[in-house]
């Protein structure tokens, strides 16, 4: 049987990487692919170019469906701005789930200006994106999720509220 992928999808900063790390914490089979650390290999010095991204993208849709086909559950950290690239997932991969992370650009900010981890992800991304950068709500469009299978505000969840009701869902969905 194919192993489950789910997408945690979100702007930067609302805590993709974060819930991340919890689901795998609580489901220790789950693998993890961080697109921020797929770009460092793919893309060495990024552009984050249009055709980067999709080029990127695609490159995470297909490892992730390869490793499901191994049996595997996968969970892929990416903000996955552009709709198409979520939905080409969920055609290509039978067992999967889109996690959407809600959260207000404002705060995202804040927490991206305040954290000392990033997991990868570059350093001061908003303040790039004010810049003149391609940042995901700044300067390229964030396309939300039309029906994802969860949303989570993650402005009025705390981290351990908003995995209770991930871990729930994974745990319903884990056994069909």
């Amino acid at each position: 049987m194919s192993g489950l992928v789910i997408w945690i999808t979100g702007l930067p900063g609302s805590g993709k990487s974060t819930i991340a790390d919890g689901i795998k914490e609580r489901f220790p089979d789950f693998i993890i692919l961080r697109m921020d650390d797929l770009r460092k290999i793919v893309t060495p010095e990024p552009t984050y170019s249009e055709q980067e991204r999709e080029l990127v993208y695609r490159v995470i849709v297909y490892t992730a469906k390869t490793i499901s086909e191994l049996g595997r559950n996968v969970i892929i950290d990416a903000t996955g701005n552009m709709r198409r690239w979520r939905e080409l997932a969920r055609h290509l991969i039978p067992r999967f789930a889109e996690i959407y992370l809600k959260c207000p650009i404002k705060t995202c900010t804040e927490r991206e200006i305040s954290r000392k981890e990033t997991h990868g992800a570059p350093k001061g991304i908003y303040e790039k994106g004010m810049a003149g950068w391609p940042v995901p709500g700044v300067q390229v469009p964030y396309e939300e999720p039309l029906n994802p299978e969860l949303i989570i505000e993650t402005d009025n969840a705390s981290i351990e509220e908003a995995l209770s009701v991930i871990c729930d869902f994974l745990s319903s969905f884990i056994r069909t």
